[in-house]
């Protein structure tokens, strides 16, 4: 199949690029034009005590009730908020605002907004009260429209506040990963053309991929952040998969094979793998299905979505490319070299914002033209010449590692059980707007509510329930005195009935002392609703729930907690049986799972010495803060996967080599510096890619990207390159152990290709190193 595909498209590759190319203009148009992205900032709720009071909140008190979309205008007055110029401005500005359509107003300056202005008199707010069913761009542009719309006096300041009306600026930072990738594909492949088809590949597959996902956004909940964190996996895993493809084509050329053939071969062998990796990546994605909440589907069918339309575009498009470079993929000339370092230096100025460096986009294209006239800039560089495989620095490295590989082993399970250590303390759950950016009106806003009001008023909790007489208004009175004496409230309101004539539900405000992600305020919910609020309501017939935004956010991260260890579990399980039908072996799988397992758990470590703890928080721009609960779940799917790439690779090379010799040392060698430098090159795309995305203002994708950056990087230096060599070392023969009966009946999957030629002759070795009929090959023209 993957043969005949690889000469479809060969032959075929003005109509697959034009296909290719239709799909992009096509779904571009449609899924962010005339359709649009319908993304999402909330979470869905589980069963849970603050999903009952949502209900009763929505039942009685409809949009009023607090339980819908809402943002706020804080306003601070020099001369005080009741002055008669700041009245008069502000009152104007509301009535403004309410007329926007979907939009309702509360302001401070109606009969019921007098709470609405703090003690001193100089901070107030109004409530924006946001229409059911508002698209989240529309929200976005609402807070656009109010803001543009504010009125500017002398001693006047106003933000506006609430996630709803936060802007929300397109990332910029896989430009930055973009511009440092051309630099490393150069260095790794020693072409220009070479450098170009990875790129390509990556742009198509993201392109088309986030307008798939923008569609979807139109039928199922996908969270505001999905397209980008999919834009920043769908660009590392294209670039590696084309990667390892055009590396594989290099070498067959390298052999004297015809452009077709090389591309068939290289379909038939990298290609297989290409698909199994994808594919693992984008099973461990979907089985965030498994959570039930339709934020975790959304997110898990966003970033799987790219990853596959990524790795489809390899295995179609890149086989297309490739016959139109052909032989042409080896000539380098000097002006493709400076050209791509200038067009380099221009992605990076878009990245970072520097307008002089976008002047390398220009003199890249004045390179380009004078390159026909000027003879030095159409001199080819000399190819390089590789070493064998036994001359490389990888290889003697891994030997240095096998001859001590108790010492190898012990330090790198030692390094990577420190940097784990911090896993103990990890503390789960949402940060609030506090952790916006200082530069933006959001963050602004919640000082100035905090300033004004205390911490706590961020974060509100609503305590609601149903009545069955006004009686019961009474009692509810007298509760809400009662939980106005606990440790930790600042402030409770009188109780709000729906109907005064007929009261059947109240709610009551209550305003915490801390802020919305302060673990004192954690310790309050829970003690409102284990102690207080029971005690309280027995002998009557009142049922009371404690909800609001911060008891939301409690429930969401209990309930995702409960299933992170199963989900886990299932991952870990499905890769173990897959591993096993590829390897036949039963020990290389179980060192890989639990190599795996350390890996990332080290991972999470990092990220909460930086995010939770606060280290390094200054130099960062972070503010210590919980970590999302949703985030070990996706950096798990994300990084387990792409970990399964780097497997695959480097054991199938090793299995090859010990098919072959038998000679369990030097497979280990051979096979590790047969991919070191394509896997190196690999990982080092996805480390700049991901850890330029610590740039962004946004709290969470810096998350990701500190996360997934530190996650390939040990796993492509620490695993594959000293615990890897060392345990097989010390396992010897026994790694390649597997049962017979298991042998028997365990399928067989074969992600190396077959071992002919496309004219069924076998593959003949090149010259002065072991064959490579693997998926994978080294590098052309990279000295080690």
């Amino acid at each position: 199949m993957f043969a005949r595909l690889a000469r479809w498209c060969f032959h075929r590759r003005w109509l697959t690029v034009g296909i290719w190319f239709a799909l992009l203009a096509g779904l571009g148009v449609l899924g962010n034009v005339v359709i649009g992205p319908d993304s999402s900032s909330e979470f869905e709720i589980p069963a849970s005590e603050s999903a009952s009071g949502f209900e009763v909140l929505n039942e009685a008190f409809g949009e009023n009730g607090g339980s819908g979309q809402s943002g706020t205008v804080v306003f601070r007055a020099d001369a005080g908020v009741e002055s008669a110029e700041v009245t008069a401005a502000m009152s104007a500005f509301f009535a403004e605002i309410d007329e926007i359509p979907g939009v309702g107003v509360v302001s401070p300056y109606d009969p019921n907004g007098l709470r609405q202005i703090d003690p001193s008199g100089t901070i107030a707010y109004a409530t924006i009260n946001l229409a059911p069913g508002l698209r989240q761009t529309r929200m976005m542009e609402i807070g656009t429209e109010i803001a543009a719309m504010a009125p500017e006096l002398d001693g006047l300041q106003v933000e506006i506040g609430g996630v709803a009306l936060a802007e929300f600026e397109p990332p910029e930072a896989e430009l930055i990963g973009l511009a440092f990738a051309i630099v490393i594909l150069i260095v790794a492949f020693g072409s220009v053309l070479a450098m170009g088809l990875p790129i390509g590949i990556g742009l198509f597959g993201v392109g088309v991929g986030t307008s798939v996902v923008a569609l979807l956004s139109n039928v199922i909940g996908v969270p505001d952040f999905a397209t980008t964190l999919g834009a920043m996996l769908g660009i590392a895993v294209g670039i590696d998969y084309a990667l390892f493809i055009v590396t594989r084509f290099r070498d067959e050329m390298r052999r004297g094979r015809t452009p077709e053939e090389a591309t068939v071969v290289a379909l038939d062998t990298a290609g297989r793998a290409v698909v199994f990796a994808g594919m693992t990546v984008v099973v461990s994605l979907l089985g965030m299905l498994l959570i039930g909440l339709e934020f975790m589907s959304g997110l898990g069918i966003a970033a799987a979505t790219t990853v596959a339309v990524t790795m489809f575009a390899a295995i179609t498009l890149l086989p297309a490319f490739l016959g139109f470079a052909q032989e042409r993929i080896e000539i380098n000339r000097w002006r493709g070299i400076i050209a791509a370092g200038f067009v380099s230096i221009s992605l990076l100025g878009l990245g970072l914002g520097v307008q002089p460096l976008l002047l390398g986009a220009p003199i890249a294209v004045i390179v380009l033209v004078a390159g026909f006239a000027v003879r030095p800039l159409r001199r080819r560089l000399p190819p390089r010449t590789p070493r064998p495989v036994r001359e490389t620095l990888p290889y003697r490295w891994s030997r240095l590692v096998q001859a001590r590989p108790w010492t190898a082993m012990l330090v790198g399970t030692f390094v990577l059980v420190m940097l784990a250590a911090p896993v103990l303390s990890l503390r789960l759950g949402f940060s609030d707007e506090g952790n916006f950016s200082e530069e933006t009106t959001t963050r602004r806003a919640y000082d100035l509510l905090a300033e004004g009001f205390g911490p706590g008023f961020n974060g509100p909790l609503l305590v609601t329930g149903t009545l069955s007489g006004p009686e019961d208004l009474a009692v509810m009175a007298g509760i809400a005195e009662v939980i106005a004496t606990t440790e930790g409230v600042q402030a409770v309101s009188p109780p709000i009935p729906d109907d005064v004539v007929s009261p059947t539900a109240v709610l009551v405000q209550v305003i915490p002392t801390t802020s919305p992600q302060d673990q004192a305020t954690i310790e309050l919910v829970e003690r409102l609703r284990a102690d207080v609020v029971p005690d309280l309501t027995a002998g009557t017939d009142l049922e009371l729930f404690v909800s609001g935004s911060v008891a939301a956010s409690i429930d969401f991260t209990e309930y995702l907690s409960d299933r992170l260890v199963i989900f886990i579990g299932v991952v870990l399980v499905l890769s173990f049986v897959l591993l096993m039908m590829v390897f036949r072996s039963l020990l290389v799988p179980l060192k890989a799972v639990l190599m795996n397992i350390i890996s990332i758990a080290a991972a999470y470590g990092v990220v909460v010495m930086i995010f939770q703890w606060g280290w390094f928080g200054g130099l960062l721009g972070i503010e210590p803060a919980p970590i999302e609960p949703f985030v070990p779940i996706m950096m798990f799917a994300i990084v387990f996967g792409l970990s399964m790439d780097y497997e695959v690779f480097l054991l199938s090379r090793i299995r090859e080599e010990w098919d072959r010799t038998r000679d369990a040392e030097n497979s280990v060698a051979d096979g590790l510096a047969a991919t070191a430098r394509v896997i190196t090159a690999a990982a080092a795309i996805m480390i700049v890619v991901f850890g330029s995305f610590l740039l962004e203002d946004d709290r969470i994708l810096k998350l990701f990207g500190v996360g997934l950056a530190v996650a390939v990087f040990l796993d492509a230096t620490l695993v594959r390159m000293l615990l890897v060599p060392a345990t097989m070392e010390l396992l010897g023969e026994r790694n390649w152990w597997l049962p017979g009966w298991l042998d028997r009946v365990l399928p067989r999957l074969n992600v190396e290709g077959p071992a002919d030629d496309p004219h069924g002759e076998p593959l003949d070795p090149v010259p002065g190193r072991p064959s490579d009929a693997v998926g994978v090959a080294p590098p052309v023209g990279v000295d080690a």
